[in-house]
């Protein structure tokens, strides 16, 4: 009987025990489970905050290019911000999440380069470690996207859709140097030539297309089309304000000296002219007639609403433009709000215009077999009909002129 019991007494003992061990296994299992549920949650969820930083960092990036591109079609800053945003808007960025459009950027090392910075930053709520931190998990992605000139030029034709926008023709021979052909229509012969042309640059770069009847010399590996357009590089440029009294030219005197001021029914040059340094606002027709001997130094001509010029080829015409200040550089300027129309410019082989010719609403006809001062002209217009024969080249800084970027690209640099 007494062994009977201590059996029996023996399994009792041994069942507690592993009950009780079971037990603890549970109640170990019930504290573990939070822990364990929480750890693979934040494996999950940190899966999910790094695809959302490359998400951000690709708006970032979205942003930047649409600005910088913006910035190349020589819109103003709140134009920037806003093409910036929209293609953030496009990409799903949504408030309550902010950007920052800045151009220049305010760090890093292009502050000083044309480029455009955007900062995006938003919160991400928290969902299986929300257990242990409450706080959204902030997040911020930057870019930086530079724009690079890579030529200039000294032929710029502007329109954006015309046919032969620029157009060289007849028995001419045109030397570039250091500086190239730029069009910005999207025609499939925004740039030609035809007849007995001859033409050198550096390289010839359209939006749209070309047709070369004859070779053309250039030193790029390459002609450039499907470029993106260059933005009118005097667009920021004022326009000059009109002055009173009008003032006139005196046709009857075969040698005359004129002031600057506002001519109000335009002028009409004949014999010998001298224009002293200054801006003339010229609100009529400009003529100079043949055999008419014009020159003048530090000047800026501007044909106010769709007024033109007119150069007879037998017309000896030496004029440069100003070397400093507002108008440096510039020599003829077009008022943008005029309308279609036509300017010649024609001249014996011993006439110069040395500086800028800027007709951004006009086609420039330039016959004359002249150029500037050691060959500093730029001839940038709507659209340029090149029949005469000239050597041009851009190194003219010192004559006060600037360069001008003909095709550009936007790189993600940061």
């Amino acid at each position: 009987m007494a062994s009977r019991t201590r059996f029996f007494m023996g399994n009792f003992r041994r069942l507690l025990g592993a009950s009780g061990a079971g037990g603890n296994v549970a109640v170990i299992f019930a504290f573990a489970l939070p822990v364990v549920v929480g750890g693979a949650g934040l494996g999950v969820e940190t899966s999910l905050w790094y695809y959302s930083s490359l998400k951000l960092q690709a708006v970032a990036d979205a942003a930047a290019y649409a600005g910088a591109l913006e910035k190349i079609a020589g819109s103003d800053n709140p134009t920037i911000v806003a093409a910036a945003t929209q293609s953030a808007t496009s990409n799903d960025f949504v408030a309550p999440g902010t950007i920052e459009v800045n151009t220049p950027p305010l760090s890093g090392p292009n502050t000083a380069k044309k480029a455009v910075e955007v900062i995006v930053k938003h919160n991400l709520d928290r969902y299986f470690t929300a257990i242990f931190n409450s706080t959204p998990v902030p997040q911020q992605a930057r870019a930086v996207a530079r724009i690079t000139d890579a030529s200039k030029a000294c032929v710029l034709a502007l329109s954006p859709s015309a046919v032969q926008a620029a157009l060289f023709s007849g028995n001419t021979t045109v030397n570039l140097t250091g500086c190239s052909v730029m069009s910005d229509s999207v025609a499939a012969d925004a740039i030609r030539t035809q007849g007995s042309a001859t033409l050198k640059a550096d390289c010839l770069i359209t939006v749209g297309g070309m047709v070369l009847n004859n070779p053309v010399t250039t030193t790029c590996s390459s002609n450039l089309t499907q470029a993106l357009p260059a933005s009118d590089p005097f667009s920021s440029l004022p326009t000059p304000a009109a002055s009173n009294p009008c003032k006139n030219v005196n046709g009857n005197k075969t040698s005359q000296t004129l002031q600057p001021g506002t001519y109000c029914s335009g002028m009409d040059l004949k014999g010998n002219v001298t224009l002293q340094p200054g801006v003339y606002v010229v609100q009529g027709g400009m003529k100079i007639n043949a055999n008419a001997v014009v020159a003048g130094s530090g000047v800026t001509i501007f044909m106010a609403g769709s007024n033109t010029v007119s150069m007879n080829g037998t017309a000896t015409v030496t004029l440069s433009a100003p070397t400093s200040g507002t108008y440096s550089g510039m020599l003829f300027y077009g008022d943008r709000t005029g309308t279609a129309a036509q300017s010649t410019f024609n001249g014996t082989a011993t006439s110069l215009l040395t500086g800028a010719i800027y007709f951004p609403k006009q086609q420039v006809n330039y016959l004359g077999n002249f150029s500037g001062s050691g060959g500093c002209t730029q001839v940038v217009a709507d659209t340029i009909q090149w029949s005469g024969s000239t050597t041009i080249k851009q190194d003219c800084t010192s004559l006060g002129m600037k360069d001008i970027p003909a095709t550009q690209s936007v790189q993600l640099v940061e």
